[in-house]
């Protein structure tokens, strides 16, 4: 089964690279087959069986997505990102988009709202299935920690007073109709302007979604001793006054100081394990006394969780200054 989880990711990465060079005619069942080394018809089938969508549909949403940021982002007329992504006319493009987005392009360019971009890519994720990283790293690098004074910005996001961990979190989403793994990351993934996008061209790339535990004194106690509540959002800019997803909350955080945790990039497959019990085992030695800091546990701040094993994985905690007498 994993292998599939990989293979199911080359055919993205191979779909991605034909679209971002406008070879769509060179997107075939055949050749991404061929690539693998398999039948037509095994593809097809594999494909369907763990993405919940023919291959066919998944090629059409995914030319779909990148459209749509086009049309957000640039000044190209919607004829040309039309021919661009494989639809004969302005017609058609404008019937698959209204289909698939509920919003015509020229009304989406005007407000462009938040929509649930339609391919699948967490299925493939494989931090949430449970998969890899249970081997010895080969080389792994120290953790850094750093304070740094974050400022004041808003978190879009949902959340959960009762799950424990990632896997847990999505399991309890799933249950409450909209707020899905799938639609979730879809949704926000649409927004444009989060702070922690990377800014590549990519669609539904994920980038800027992140875990956070907010200090909600309905929340699940943890193992520090302070109530949580889990989330997973998008931190935007402090101005922003976009549409808010009708299913998701917005919120103030205020400028603070964090201590930041951070790993560089990793092998998920081997070092993963090893990478969180290292982080992990940074955060329980660090000596806050000395360093003229303690964590903050004030009702309302937020913990944030940063797992992309490409960049980076790191934990950002509130903490506050000690007071000179404290100190001394």
């Amino acid at each position: 089964m994993d292998e599939w989880y990989k293979n199911i990711q080359k055919i993205i990465d191979e779909i991605d690279g034909c679209i971002k060079s406008h070879s769509n005619e060179a997107l075939t069942l055949k050749r991404l087959a061929d690539n693998l080394g398999y039948s037509e018809y095994y593809v097809s089938r594999k494909f369907k069986e763990m993405s919940g969508l023919r291959l066919r549909d998944y090629l059409r949403y995914r030319n779909l997505a990148f459209a749509l940021k086009e049309i957000r982002d640039t000044d190209l007329g919607i004829l040309d990102i039309a021919l661009n992504h494989g639809f004969s006319s302005h017609e058609a493009f404008t019937r698959a988009f209204k289909e698939a987005y509920g919003i015509l392009p020229s009304e989406y360019r005007q407000n462009p709202v938040p929509v649930v971009l339609r391919t699948v890519i967490k299925p493939f994720d494989c931090y949430l299935l449970g998969i890899g990283g249970t081997g010895m790293a080969q080389s792994i690098e120290g953790v850094k920690t750093y304070f740094v004074t974050i400022p004041a910005h808003k978190f879009l996001h949902i959340r959960n007073y009762e799950s424990i961990g990632y896997f847990d979190f999505w399991q309890k989403q799933s249950l409450i109709p909209g707020q899905d793994c799938e639609t979730i990351y879809g949704l926000l993934d649409s927004i444009k302007g989060k702070l922690d996008d990377t800014g590549g061209d990519e669609a539904d790339s994920g980038s800027g979604q992140l875990m956070a535990f907010i200090n909600e004194p309905t929340g699940r106690i943890c193992s520090w001793g302070i109530p949580l509540a889990e989330a997973y959002g998008v931190r935007l800019p402090s101005d922003y006054n976009g549409e808010i997803p009708p299913q998701m909350q917005i919120m103030d955080v205020s400028e603070g100081e964090y201590i930041v945790f951070e790993h560089g990039p990793f092998d998920f497959e081997t070092e993963n394990a090893t990478v969180e019990a290292k982080i992990e085992e940074a955060m329980k030695e660090f000596d806050y006394s000395k360093s003229g800091y303690r964590l903050d546990t004030t009702p309302g701040r937020v913990f944030y969780f940063y797992h992309d094993c490409k960049r980076f994985w790191k934990y950002v905690r509130p903490v506050k200054k000690l007071s000179s007498e404290l100190k001394e």
